[in-house]
């Protein structure tokens, strides 16, 4: 796991209560407007989980300006079940994007996640983003997706230090990710 540099001046810290507003407003204007994200979040926040959700704000000069969000989910191994995170959403106000603050929001998740002694983060996005973040083609390297509208490349993974090689299977979403039809592309 060998993030991408970066230049970022915002600071990274948990989220708290009263960042609620602000989250819900980087991913309404990150994600053009749509409520989708901004449900999902809220509901993730809800949802009783093994483990999390970790949830971090990158901050410039106090103002909130990006928000990434770790929560449970399940790898399906052929010999256990094994608690796993997702990252999504990530997201960044336009007016901040492209310097730096997401490549700073992925590595920040990662090493949260890796000290809480999670094996694997999983997600749906851009190989060209994450690939240089830490993240790799996941059906390459011994795991199924979910659904099967998730396009190959960009169901990916980062294996962190308590991964163990046997540690392979299908990755299973939250209830709330299938709940919200948060999962994999839609036509149209």
């Amino acid at each position: 796991m060998t993030p991408a540099s970066s230049t970022s001046p915002a600071r990274i810290r948990a989220e708290r209560d009263a960042d609620r507003e602000d989250v819900h407003t980087v991913h309404a204007q990150a994600f053009g407007g749509d409520e989708v994200v901004p449900r999902l979040v809220e509901a993730l926040r809800a949802a009783e989980a093994p483990i999390g959700p970790l949830s971090y704000v990158a901050t410039v000069d106090d103002v909130i300006v990006g928000h990434v969000l770790l929560s449970a989910c399940r790898l399906d191994a052929p010999h256990r079940l094994v608690d796993v995170l997702t990252l999504s959403p990530l997201g960044v106000l336009p007016d901040h994007q492209n310097r730096g603050i997401g490549t700073h929001l992925v590595a920040h998740a990662l090493a949260a996640a890796d000290a809480h002694g999670i094996p694997l983060v999983f997600l749906e996005g851009s190989p060209d983003f994450y690939g240089p973040r830490g993240f790799e083609r996941a059906d390459t390297v011994g795991f199924r997706p979910p659904s099967l509208r998730i396009p190959p490349p960009a169901f990916q993974v980062a294996r962190l230090r308590s991964y163990e090689p046997e540690m392979t299977g299908t990755f299973v979403y939250s209830q709330t990710f299938w709940d919200l039809d948060c999962v994999g592309l839609r036509d149209g």
